[in-house]
């Protein structure tokens, strides 16, 4: 899914002007594109003159360290703090939500390759 670096958007929009689905808008003199009406095209990332129009890909290090932060959020709760059992438990749990998520990342890859 593309995403609009706040910091990089002039305001121009040179993107909203060429989205053929609506999807961008302006809010704060920032774009800001709507991930339900986005179709994936990705020419606003082509004519994006500042490079402002992101992707996913270089999310992944914040995202994971969101999860981290959530997950040690759950670790410090007064339920899980200072019994090692009940830790290991959540983490159990957490490896095979994780794991459930990747099964499903990966079966939809796979049919997307056979589309």
């Amino acid at each position: 899914m593309p995403w609009i670096s706040k910091d990089r958007c002039t305001g121009c929009e040179e993107c909203i002007d060429v989205c053929t689905v609506g999807a961008i808008s302006m809010e704060n003199g920032v774009a800001v594109i709507d991930e339900d009406r986005c179709i994936r095209c990705a020419v606003c990332h082509d004519v994006c003159s500042d490079d402002a129009v992101r992707h996913d890909g270089e999310r992944i290090p914040e995202e994971v360290e969101a999860n981290m932060k959530w997950v040690q959020g759950l670790l410090e709760h007064p339920y899980y703090l200072n019994d090692k059992d009940k830790q290991k438990g959540l983490i159990q749990r957490l490896q095979k939500y994780f794991g459930k998520n990747r099964k499903v990342i990966e079966k939809t890859i796979a049919r997307l390759e056979n589309l």
